[in-house]
């Protein structure tokens, strides 16, 4: 142990952790040498010890002469990513944003609707209840301890679900029918799984002088996501399979750096890379961000597209077969052609969704052959699905880049005054606008119509019926500021880096999909200045209740790395129907996606031999008031959301991070929180214990069912001589005169079994 070794030496030890959080996680973690978290304004002691701090250190140094090591967090404990990213089990989670009115699947009871979330006393005591309204007349209080079996109800498709009706066998047979379909589309996944786990691949030997000298020439500071995601990658890159990583994240979030670097590697190992794109425009930003990157090093990128000359494309393609060329770039093209690498050790898949079903299908097989990295601005449903079920390794940057601002959003019917206001309060900035018209027949006239309204500015046309070469010269014309709006079809959406556009119109908003309308939006807001997106429709009455909806959406997501979310609300409005193809759809329908990718979950563990525990009801009963009082926290949803994440805790450690979480954005934890988590806490200790209950009332707290041998009963009365077992009911009973006292039984007995 490292730190052992240096404290032996007699130095101070100073540890950095860019987050709270995680220092007390480690402290708690730490077996041989003991560390205190150091607060601000604290001096270091003189003699040797180990002191963690909150600080964002990204680069450590030993002091000889003051017998002082400063160390930053990664350096000491390496730690591994975990399997999937930890955020995604918990999007699922959060999609219990619940609001009153909305669907919702009771794992017991089945579909029902959300009719309030009410604060009621039931003899005595005031706890939290969902209330929920089934077929008929059929109402239930659902208590809040029982909130992790309540989910939102995610269709097929947009249509609302048809309520269940309490009580009987129906619900309990669709779910033996969707359990049983499930199980099929599981193996098909494993077996996929399994092949690409077993398929022989490439350890990259990953490290040195090199990278470190690239790594260091990034103009940018890395956000905490970003460099998870770098860290990730380079751990697959040393495994001796191929990886199958997804980078999502939001459009100019740093995704292609985390590429840069794995083709680095991938160079340094003498391997070759394919960087695949989906326009022609795509490819090129990023040729020309490698060639930025790499220009101090001996790599050698380059890029066949349509706009190279046949001569020339036929050279780069026998230069790269005979190994000459590290790194080359394009269009999915790339693939159908006669491109035979001469090493190939990584392909990098740029927002893969946009590949047609013959790619990708080249795709699945290159998979079993090389490492693969796909980036993603907006992770399709199916792809997020592989995810969720932990099938593909995910890697999420959330965190925008220092300085970005939001994109500020107005949604409304179409406004000839708003347009020519925001194109000329854009133009009086220095900066340039988009104006996407989505028909290629009347964008010329709607682009006359425009000069009409703002006749100062110049505007540009593109669209994907152009001559490739035309196409491609106005938009170098519009990057290179030849005009001040491009007015085009949705051919802006894939990843055109413009820092310059910081204003968005689009005029018929309703007729796009939401991940669409995410990506084009995207296309703004790149810079550090407030950019402006404006979402138009024709007349409200005309809207359809998903175009509606799909507004609504990207209203209220105006904040920064929201792709995800978007995803989710996307999956939800178009139904998980695609997703899975049509037989699936159907048990979707019936259950919810939610409690199907739970069912899907245990069927992959359970074919994958991992049993999962199943997880026994506990039961705290406690006359003590545990609710979220609405002075503490106003909004229903996040009351709900917090009942569920305290619910859903899987242990003590994570109870933990949700109490500092929680006082973080909330304050103090009044006392009937404090309740809460104290409830959860006694939980997770009786299922530690194997007990099933654990009852506080009367002055006495009661823990059963148990067997406990005589040495163990004897030293447990050691420790409380008036705790009494009874052999009869397998029960133990203590007098104690609070909750807390209460909740410290279970530690005894855990206690008195060490003993014994």
């Amino acid at each position: 142990m490292e730190l052992g070794a240096m404290l032996r030496q007699g130095r101070r030890v100073v540890v950095a952790f860019p987050h709270r959080g995680e220092a007390l996680r480690t402290q708690r973690l730490l077996r041989r040498v003991e560390a205190e978290l150091a607060e601000e304004d604290t001096s270091l002691p003189r003699g040797p010890a180990l002191r963690f701090v909150v600080n964002p250190a990204r680069r450590g140094f030993v002091w000889r002469d003051l017998g002082l090591a400063l160390l930053p967090d990664v350096q000491v404990f390496r730690k591994r990513p975990p399997r999937a990213d930890a955020r995604l089990g918990r999007a699922l989670q959060s999609f219990a944003d619940l609001r009153t009115g909305d669907h919702v699947v009771h794992e017991d009871h089945g579909v029902g609707r959300l009719i309030g979330f009410e604060t009621k006393e039931v003899a005595g005591v005031t706890r939290d209840y969902l209330f929920l309204a089934f077929r008929g007349e059929d109402r239930l209080y659902v208590p809040h301890e029982q909130l992790p079996k309540v989910s939102r109800y995610i269709g097929a498709d947009a249509r609302a679900p048809a309520l269940s009706k309490l009580g009987g066998k129906a619900w309990q047979n669709l779910k033996s029918r969707a359990r049983a379909s499930v199980r099929e589309l599981a193996g098909e996944l494993l077996s996929l799984y399994a092949r690409r786990q077993q398929a022989p691949g490439y350890a990259f030997e990953v490290g040195g002088d090199w990278l470190e000298r690239l790594e260091s020439s990034f103009p940018y500071r890395e956000t905490d996501d970003q460099l998870q995601a770098i860290e990730a990658v380079k751990e697959d890159l040393e495994a001796p399979r191929p990886m199958d990583r997804l980078v999502c994240g939001d459009v100019g979030f740093g995704k292609t750096e985390v590429a840069v670097r794995a083709a680095f590697v991938s160079a340094l190992n003498g391997k070759q890379t394919l960087v695949l794109c989906p326009t022609t425009i795509l490819a090129e930003q990023h040729w020309n961000t490698f060639r930025e990157r790499y220009r101090d090093f001996p790599v050698n990128v380059d890029m066949v597209s349509r706009f190279r000359t046949r001569a020339d494309q036929t050279r780069i393609l026998d230069e790269f077969r005979e190994g000459k060329i590290d790194v080359l770039i394009g269009t999915h093209r790339i693939l159908s052609r006669d491109v035979v690498p001469g090493n190939l050790g990584l392909a990098v898949l740029d927002e893969e969704q946009r590949f047609g079903v013959a790619q990708k299908e080249l795709l699945r097989s290159l998979r079993l052959e090389v490492d693969v990295l796909a980036l993603s601005a907006t992770p399709i449903p199916r792809t997020l699905h592989m995810s969720l079920s932990g099938l593909r390794d995910i890697s999420i940057i959330e965190t925008p880049p220092q300085g970005r601002l939001p994109i500020r959003t107005t949604v409304g019917e179409y406004d000839e005054e708003l347009v020519r206001t925001a194109l000329e309060r854009e133009h009086a900035r220095g900066g340039q606008a988009f104006y996407l018209h989505n028909r290629v027949e009347t964008i010329d006239e709607a682009a006359a119509k425009l000069e009409q309204l703002c006749p100062a500015l110049r505007f540009l046309v593109a669209h994907g019926q152009m001559a490739e070469r035309e196409l491609e010269e106005r938009m170098h014309a519009f990057l290179a500021g030849d005009a001040d709006v491009l007015v085009s079809t949705t051919i802006i959406e894939s990843g055109l880096d413009i820092p310059q556009a910081n204003t968005l119109v689009v005029e018929r908003a309703d007729a796009l999909g939401l991940a669409q309308l995410y990506q084009i939006r995207g296309r703004v807001g790149r810079s550090d200045v407030l950019a402006y997106a404006y979402l138009f429709y024709p007349a409200a009455s005309e809207l359809t209740v998903e175009a509606r909806a799909r507004l609504a959406t990207l209203a209220d997501h105006t904040e920064l790395g929201v792709g995800f979310q978007i995803a989710m609300r996307d999956l939800e409005i178009r139904g998980a129907g695609d997703l899975l193809g049509p037989e699936q759809s159907g048990h979707v329908a019936a259950l919810g996606f939610e409690l199907y990718v739970e069912m899907l979950n245990e069927a992959v563990a359970e074919l994958s031999g991992q049993r999962r525990v199943v997880v026994r009801p506990v039961r705290v009963d406690a006359r003590v008031d545990a609710y979220v009082p609405a002075s503490y926290v106003a909004a229903e949803a996040l009351k709900i959301d917090l009942h569920r994440r305290i619910a859903l805790a899987e242990d003590e450690d994570e109870l933990r991070e949700l109490v500092a979480s929680t006082e973080d954005r909330y304050g103090p934890l009044p006392e009937p929180v404090e309740n809460l988590f104290a409830i959860q806490t006694a939980k997770l200790k009786l299922a530690r214990l194997g007990a099933d209950y654990l009852v506080f009332r009367g002055g006495r707290a009661t823990v059963g069912p148990l067997s406990l041998g005589s040495v163990e009963v004897r030293s447990l009365r050691e420790a409380h001589p008036t705790a009494i077992y009874s052999t009869q009911k397998r029960e133990v009973s203590l007098r104690v005169d609070t909750l807390e006292a209460a909740l410290d039984l279970p530690d005894a007995i855990v206690q008195a079994r060490l003993a014994a």
